[in-house]
């Protein structure tokens, strides 16, 4: 049996929505020849791909998850192959799907984009915000072919190059009586209301900031929203601590804060650009990638 474009496309657009009737309908094929050939291709695997759930449709299997993962980049190679075809001697062409972390998307990504459009107009760029995990699982999973995040908690065959390290600051309100200080240790804070960004990973690494200075933070909220977090601030309902600042002190409803450098020396956070480790890149990704460093590089974009 021979995997046809066709079939490798039922069988990812099925994982994607986790049912064969969605499937059915966004590919406006009916629904007993996709659930036909996808029982074809599992018969010529001996093996399952998907797992049936009786009125809540289907997951894969560990061995479905690495089929839809090598038939999804199948899937980007024919359509660069389509669009290259149709652009001969324009230079290169194609989609990609960028993974990126939520608090470096609001900083980062839209001057990313605008420039990288500017350069290389034939190729789009699909963007997914998320945290650590989350760009991870994208990873492993295929949904990404790059990402922007974090260079911890990555598994084995996930790899990366490093972009940029972000110290980490202390941000309080414009009005706090330590704002008009160069630096701000945080023993001078340890008292205050801590405002905690609670994303997983972020936790462990803000938490161990308090650590290695032998300090226990006073948490008296926490969100997964930083501009959230940087209105709290604003107001004088507690300080936190980022590494990714923003271009400007204001926050989204009109309070200001300010960023100070922290006394103490404390890790920073690296910034990298994420990829699997044994996935050759395709043209249009790699030219993305071949992008990213001179962005972040002294003299570039930020």
């Amino acid at each position: 049996m021979q995997f046809s474009l066709r079939l490798l496309r039922y069988v990812v657009t099925v994982a994607e929505l986790g049912s064969v009737t969605q499937a059915s309908r966004k590919l406006r094929i009916s629904q007993p020849a996709i659930s036909g050939a996808i029982a074809d291709a599992e018969a010529h695997l001996g093996t399952q791909i998907f797992i049936r759930h009786h009125a809540r449709g289907v997951s894969t299997t560990a061995v479905g998850a690495r089929f839809v993962h090598e038939a999804r980049l199948l899937l980007r190679h024919a359509e660069d192959f389509e669009r290259s075809a149709a652009t001969l001697g324009t230079g290169i062409a194609g989609e990609i799907t960028v993974g990126c972390f939520g608090t470096l998307a609001t900083r980062y990504m839209p001057a990313l984009l605008s420039e990288f459009a500017q350069r290389m107009p034939s190729i789009t760029v699909q963007l997914e915000e998320g945290n650590q995990q989350e760009i991870v699982d994208g990873l492993v999973s295929g949904r990404m072919e790059i990402a922007i995040a974090y260079a911890y908690a990555l598994p084995r065959e996930i790899t990366g190059e490093p972009l940029v390290e972000l110290p980490p600051y202390l941000l309080v309100g414009a009005d706090h009586p330590l704002a008009h200080q160069d630096e701000i240790s945080l023993k001078q804070v340890a008292n205050e209301p801590f405002i905690l960004l609670d994303l997983p990973h972020s936790r462990e690494y803000f938490m161990n900031l308090f650590s290695l200075c032998h300090v226990m933070p006073q948490i008296v909220y926490r969100s997964k929203s930083y501009e959230l977090i940087r209105g709290l601030v604003g107001h004088g309902r507690g300080y936190t601590i980022h590494n990714a600042l923003p271009g400007t002190s204001v926050t989204y409803d009109g309070s200001e804060v300010t960023a100070r450098p922290i006394v103490e020396k404390l890790p920073p956070v690296r910034v990298t650009s994420l990829r699997l480790r044994d996935q050759t890149m395709r043209p249009a990704v790699k030219a993305f990638a071949e992008f990213l460093p001179g962005a972040f590089s002294p003299g570039g974009l930020f």
